[in-house]
């Protein structure tokens, strides 16, 4: 008799999770043989778990990656010299733990940009904060911001992202301001927070790219220390493979068909 205000009270005090697991209780027979503390710690786990899947889906969509990336579906079996387990460390977090670097470079369409996705989508799902930007896009974004005065608060919103996606790093020659602007985002970071970098670019042609040799050497000072390289190689994954499809990848992910959280795009296959 009480279930349907204590459902609305639950509901009042969004604890959703609980109000459904209550609702589901209702029409189960087994769950009245339980002891109270059983059916209260059902109906808690439940909004453990719901809270969990909210919270992740909100960093997924503030993250704005470029691809729905996941670790699941991720080809380690394309020659491009990807590494497994070196790549399968990387998604534990540790490097993030330590506010380290990885730099993913190799030629167009190998991938970069999905692997630099895939670890920011398991930095979302580890409970760290993801932000994706195309580089030449965020630099630009940046004069801009000089100029109506909101560059201050965009440069501490990107220093406190606990995962910052830099992608397309070295594709146009940099003016002196871009260079400072780099520089000073990169100083914010420097063993507070950890950054992935996707670059055509071999490591060690940046200092080159960069143009000012000065402002070059304190821009990677603070990137290729502790930093995880990995040298991507081989033919693109967009000639080899057919435009991705949805498919059944979602019912193989760890977090099920049904436990996917809200408002996360479809998973598809990796793709360039």
């Amino acid at each position: 008799m009480l279930n349907h205000p204590t459902h609305e009270r639950l509901v009042q005090l969004r604890l959703l999770g609980m109000a459904q697991a209550l609702t589901e209780q209702t029409h189960l027979p087994e769950t009245q043989a339980m002891t109270f503390e059983e059916r209260l710690g059902l109906l808690v786990d439940r909004e453990v778990t719901a809270r969990h899947q909210r919270q992740t889906s909100s960093r997924l969509r503030r993250a704005r990656l470029k691809q729905a990336a996941v670790a699941e579906d991720i080809d380690y079996r394309h020659p491009r010299g990807l590494d497994r387990v070196v790549f399968r460390r990387l998604l534990t977090g540790d490097w993030i733990r330590g506010h380290q670097t990885v730099l993913i470079t190799g030629p167009t369409g190998v991938g970069k940009t999905y692997l630099a996705c895939a670890l920011a989508n398991a930095a979302c799902r580890q409970g760290y904060t993801a932000r994706y930007e195309r580089l030449p896009r965020l630099l630009e974004e940046l004069t801009i911001a000089h100029a109506d005065g909101r560059f201050i608060k965009l440069m501490l919103a990107l220093a406190k992202v606990d995962v910052l996606v830099l992608d397309d790093w070295g594709l146009a020659m940099l003016d002196d301001a871009r260079r400072r602007d780099l520089l000073e985002l990169l100083d914010e970071r420097y063993q507070t927070r950890a950054t992935v970098i996707t670059s055509q670019l071999p490591v060690a042609h940046w200092h080159e790219a960069l143009g000012d040799p000065t402002l070059a050497d304190a821009i990677l000072d603070r990137l290729v220390h502790h930093a995880h390289p990995l040298h991507l190689a081989g033919e693109s994954l967009r000639k080899l493979t057919p435009a991705a499809t949805v498919s059944s990848a979602i019912d193989a992910s760890p977090l099920g068909p049904t436990n996917a959280p809200a408002g996360a795009p479809p998973r598809v296959g990796e793709r360039a």
